[in-house]
């Protein structure tokens, strides 16, 4: 296999990331539409969390990655081409949180609407990540150099841990549990995506051990350090509804 794997339409030859990310969103859209819980939301509204997910989560991807290594971005904070070439689906994730929970205070939603959105963002990100992985080298989203029988060289004669594949094998499994516990299961309202949230965090605090990015916070990344604090949020509020599973939660995705 050659990356990049250009998708070949006969008049047109486009680009995987382009073509992954665009389905990414339209397809993600569509699942959120067709699974969402239309008797706990009116359309108005939802369409409102969703423009503060986008906003926050476009916020929140640039701001992680613009850490990923501090000395580099400030040496560059004039150049506009740094600045937009890079995000992070971690920082995607906690800013769209931030903007969502904005965003239903300004429009005065009081109960949970996370679990409706954990099923379309695993779809999603399913979606986006196969193109990460036909993009090659070019993603910067590829592991470390390995002799494991997983290994692919994207290019440079390099095995490298295709972590792109692992994180699909892994939102697979964790978007079947969570489907599963949607559907047979009495949990309180947001506790569906305080588990996906939870489940991805742990997965990429311990993925990013095996990437090539600098661990510039004692030993951490950048994405390792948000995960450590999203994970101590996330853990807080399941050990609430663990402890009295008679109650559920008012507002908390």
């Amino acid at each position: 296999m050659t990356f990049p794997v250009w998708i070949d339409l006969g008049f047109a030859r486009l680009h995987p990331h382009t073509v992954f990310e665009a389905l990414a969103y339209f397809i993600g859209f569509r699942v959120y539409l067709l699974t969402r819980s239309k008797d706990k939301l009116p359309i108005a509204q939802g369409m409102w969390v969703i423009v503060g997910a986008i906003l926050g989560a476009a916020i929140g991807s640039k701001l992680l990655y613009w850490l990923e290594d501090p000395v580099r971005t400030i040496e560059n904070w004039n150049s506009y081409a740094y600045l937009m070439e890079g995000k992070t689906i971690v920082g995607g994730l906690l800013g769209g949180l931030i903007g969502v929970e904005w965003m239903k205070k300004r429009v005065g939603i009081t109960r949970s609407t996370g679990d409706d959105m954990a099923l379309p963002i695993v779809v999603g990100m399913v979606i986006g990540r196969v193109g990460c992985f036909m993009t090659g080298l070019g993603d910067h989203t590829y592991g470390t150099a390995t002799s494991w029988v997983t290994g692919v060289d994207f290019g440079d004669g390099i095995s490298r841990h295709p972590t792109q594949l692992y994180e699909i094998a892994f939102l697979l499994l964790l978007g079947g549990l969570l489907y599963r516990l949607k559907r047979r299961s009495a949990l309180p309202d947001g506790a569906i995506f305080q588990l996906f949230m939870t489940g991805y965090l742990l997965f990429r605090f311990a993925v990013d051990f095996i990437k090539p990015t600098p661990h510039s916070y004692l030993g951490l990344n950048n994405i390792q350090l948000a995960c450590f604090i999203g994970l101590i949020y996330y853990v807080l509020l399941i050990r609430k509804w663990l402890r009295r599973p008679q109650h559920s939660h008012r507002g908390e995705m």
